[in-house]
């Protein structure tokens, strides 16, 4: 008897273990494209209902939905209490010009950010500290610090007398403090290496004409030295020129070189996301939008396995269009930016690159007159595959505040 009675608290703690981690997995915030699928993967029990009129709403769930604007749901256990709220935004479908041109980001963070430590004249003034590496130093004794020059000058100027240090930690705002130390050079360092911007290649992916804004890379900026994807204050979009193609090979990717060092604004880059860098077109006419033309973005259920083509600049002022083949779909993936498995087919873009090459992150990808996506990653062992993102993901990150 007693083992049955173990056995059913078991099953019962079991159950509701299962129900408590689907309940805890569903999203309380979703974004939908106008036309997309409402996916709500619930199990046995769990009810949608309408917060407004708390009528069910079980047939939105699995369900196309076309009426833009906001739904606010809520989930009832065997329709007898709420379990939890869902809001679900619905944004209208949009037009954008793929773009595939090769170009240049500058981006500059809030404060400047850590990415090492080292001893200073056999010292280690940050020791106990708190700061790690991946860390950002907003401020030192009151004075705001919004690059690398004014942290030096703050440390050089106190003499070594101990500062009061105010850093951001896992997005949490902390203060210590850290007392200089003298070098041979009469320099005072706190031991700390930071850098307060960075700069990369890429490819723009689209400009979308309603807003002004872009879409750039597909994934997004990560520091050398952290891993960590940059947070960033602001940032700026530049021309760029190309001044070699690194042919890629399987184990070896390859890569486009090219320098932003006389590059012209077009605008001003606000997001760095797992999804790609978004921002504003100011310089509209450097684009030369006029030789590009104008596609709906497709919803991923319009996307099927098969040929598609993209767009990317090898030679300077000379966007292509080259041949691939979509694999794979990934469609229930929100998580990251790998939601097509892709291959190079074109055999001239193979000639030139070898398949996919760093560089072309953002190359545009369009299928059956609609725009889907932009190339996010190449296999290293098979320089010819690579990975994709959704162009719905695209715009719902651009849209997200």
């Amino acid at each position: 008897m007693r083992i049955f009675k173990r056995l059913l608290i078991v099953i019962v703690l079991s159950i509701i273990y299962v129900y408590v981690c689907n309940i805890s997995m569903l999203p309380s915030d979703i974004i939908l494209m106008q036309g997309e699928t409402l996916n709500l993967s619930t199990i046995f029990g769990l009810d949608v209902k309408d917060e407004e009129t708390m009528q069910a709403s079980s047939s939105l769930n699995n369900s196309i939905v076309e009426e833009t604007g906001q739904l606010n749901l809520s989930l009832n256990l065997f329709n007898l209490f709420s379990v939890k709220d869902v809001t679900v935004n619905v944004i209208p479908r949009t037009t954008v010009i793929p773009i595939g041109k090769a170009i240049g980001m500058k981006l500059y963070t809030e404060g400047v950010l850590v990415v090492g430590m080292s001893e200073i004249e056999g010292q280690k003034p940050y020791e106990n500290s708190g700061i790690e590496t991946g860390d950002k130093i907003i401020e030192i004794d009151n004075t705001q610090i919004d690059n690398t020059d004014e942290l030096i000058e703050c440390v050089n100027n106190s003499n070594g007398k101990e500062l009061e240090i105010k850093y951001i930690s896992d997005n949490e705002e902390k203060t210590t403090s850290i007392e200089p130390v003298k070098t041979s050079d009469n320099e005072y360092k706190l031991g700390l290496w930071v850098r307060d911007a960075a700069a990369g290649v890429g490819t723009l992916t689209f400009y979308e004409p309603s807003t002004g804004e872009f879409g750039a890379l597909g994934h997004g900026i990560n520091d050398v030295d952290t891993y960590e994807l940059i947070d960033i204050a602001s940032g700026e979009l530049v021309t760029t020129e190309i001044i070699d193609i690194v042919k890629g090979e399987d184990g070896s990717p390859g890569e486009i070189r090219g320098t932003i060092d006389n590059g012209i604004s077009l605008g001003n880059i606000y997001k760095n996301t797992s999804f790609g860098i978004y921002g504003n077109i100011d310089n509209v006419a450097k684009l030369n939008l006029t030789k590009y033309q104008e596609y709906e973005v497709a919803n991923r259920n319009e996307i099927t396995t098969g040929k598609a083509e993209i767009l990317c600049e090898l030679e300077n002022g000379k966007t292509q269009s080259y041949e691939i083949e979509i694999q794979r779909l990934f469609l229930e993936n929100n998580e990251n930016n790998k939601s097509m498995l892709i291959k190079v087919t074109d055999e001239e873009l193979l000639e030139k690159t070898g398949g996919i090459i760093q560089g072309m992150s953002g190359a545009p990808i369009i299928q059956n007159g609609k725009f889907i996506g932009a190339v996010t990653h190449v296999l290293v062992n098979d320089a010819k595959t690579g990975y994709a993102v959704f162009g719905d993901l695209m715009i719902k990150q651009m849209r997200t505040t």
